[in-house]
């Protein structure tokens, strides 16, 4: 299977300009650090600066609520501390789940575009 994708990749660099060869690379896999640096491009990158500051100053709250819980004996303190420690983990990993969605739009955005580039260089060696 591998194989028939490399001769597919060899057939579409030969028709295409030295320009659009660098923009097909452009689009090859990437791995996850790639994808996450990523995110930080674009419209929005200023919405993933300040999830990631919000995610990091709820971390912080998350240890003050467990130190605070371990250092307690009052019953209704140890639920306030908890719920606390709670909701900042929920608002952690909301906050990754939103930026994880981001990269996997973003690596289905970069699979749509070579499969246009596909179709365009194909369409083009059927009208020669």
């Amino acid at each position: 299977m591998r194989k028939e994708f490399e001769e597919i990749d060899l057939l579409i660099k030969e028709a295409l300009t030295e320009e659009e060869t660098t923009f097909y690379d452009s689009l090859d896999e990437q791995n996850v650090f790639q994808m996450l640096g990523g995110v930080f491009e674009g419209k929005n990158k200023w919405i993933i600066i300040m999830m990631n500051i919000v995610s990091f100053i709820a971390i912080g709250f998350f240890v003050y609520c467990i130190i605070r819980f371990f250092n307690t004996d009052i019953t209704n303190e140890l639920i306030k501390w908890s719920i606390g420690g709670i909701f900042c983990m929920l608002i952690v990993s909301m906050l990754k789940l939103f930026i994880w969605m981001q990269m996997d739009k973003n690596s289905i955005i970069r699979e749509l575009k070579r499969l246009e580039l596909q179709v365009s260089t194909l369409s083009s060696k059927l009208q020669e």
